[in-house]
């Protein structure tokens, strides 16, 4: 795997950064000063983020959540001192394993094993809640353009599906297509 590693402290750094090369990874560290972190990913195209502070402030967690939102990445987040508020902000944001006084080399394959592994689980989830809400979203302009031919043409659902069934062939369209098309062609009416 490609690993961004983000840490100011060069001596975690280069310990961090030596146990995953160990381990076959493809190791870049980002600049120690402040940096533009999204644009630092995607010029390095990393599979695994790491960020190494020792506490998460503010901005970091904004990063996280940035990144998480617009470039998703698995990210681990080492921290020297942590409470419930720090890790609850750092979850939310996107952390995939956030990991307090444990940035030890002996650790760190599997925690990325893990981390990765919930990410994927995470986008995975993500993916079939969008497909399910664009499902519910279609069921709804069907029974909507149903609703409306039960209405104005007085025939039962199991006709109205049948005549919207019946265009969407005729036509080449989906049945969702179709619905659209009647429910617009009534606002015009």
């Amino acid at each position: 795997m490609r690993v961004l590693i983000v840490d100011e402290r060069p001596e975690r750094l280069e310990a961090l950064a030596r146990a995953l090369e160990a381990e076959g990874h493809d190791v870049v560290t980002a600049p120690r000063e402040r940096t533009d972190l999204h644009a630092c990913i995607r010029e390095v195209a990393p599979d695994v983020v790491v960020i190494d502070v020792q506490v998460p402030d503010r901005d970091v967690l904004e990063d996280t959540r940035r990144i998480a939102r617009e470039q998703p990445k698995p990210i681990v987040m080492f921290v020297d001192e942590s409470d419930d508020e720090s890790t609850r902000a750092a979850i939310e944001a996107g952390v995939a394993a956030y990991v307090v006084n444990g940035a030890s080399p002996a650790r760190v394959r599997s925690i990325l094993a893990v981390a990765v592994a919930r990410f994927r689980e995470h986008q995975h989830l993500r993916s079939e809640l969008a497909r399910a809400r664009s499902s519910l979203a279609e069921r709804k302009l069907v029974d909507r353009a149903k609703g409306l031919l039960m209405e104005r043409r007085g025939w039962s659902e199991d006709e109205a599906y049948r005549a919207l069934r019946q265009m969407a062939m005729n036509r080449n369209m989906r049945l969702v297509e179709v619905a659209r098309s009647v429910l617009e062609m009534v606002h015009l009416l």
